[in-house]
């Protein structure tokens, strides 16, 4: 299951966030889904942390797809800035509580593996180009 939810969240950020520009951003302002995307963006920085702390082989995975949703969204500086600090912010809260893999660290990685799994089929789903 594991596995799964790992391919259909990075399918699904990797080609399935290619939103049409409409649906971006109207006169500079922050397209619809902004707040999902922040909240992903957040979920990818803890994934980074945790996954490799509890024994999974993705040293850059998460900082990976990370990269691939900013390529994807190609945001302006501010945007850019808000969505790198919402993988950080995500990053760091999880540094500062685990320093080891324990069962609840275990808990949120896979929690969060399908938080963000389903956030991003949402996100294709509503916003995505057919």
């Amino acid at each position: 299951m594991n596995r799964v939810l790992r391919s259909a969240l990075g399918a699904v950020l990797l080609l399935g966030l290619a939103l049409p520009a409409t649906a971006q951003t109207t006169q500079g302002a922050a397209p619809p889904y902004e707040g999902d995307l922040l909240r992903l963006a957040e979920i990818l920085g803890a994934l980074h942390y945790i996954r490799p702390l509890c024994g999974a082989a993705e040293a850059t995975r998460w900082r990976d797809e990370m990269a691939g949703l900013l390529d994807v969204e190609a945001p302006s500086g501010d945007r850019r800035g808000q969505l790198i600090a919402a993988f950080n912010n995500g990053y760091e809260s999880y540094k500062q509580v685990y320093r080891t893999c324990t069962p609840s660290a275990e808990l949120a990685s896979q929690r969060y593996l399908e938080t963000g799994a389903k956030l991003s089929r949402d996100i294709a789903a509503r916003y995505g180009s057919n």
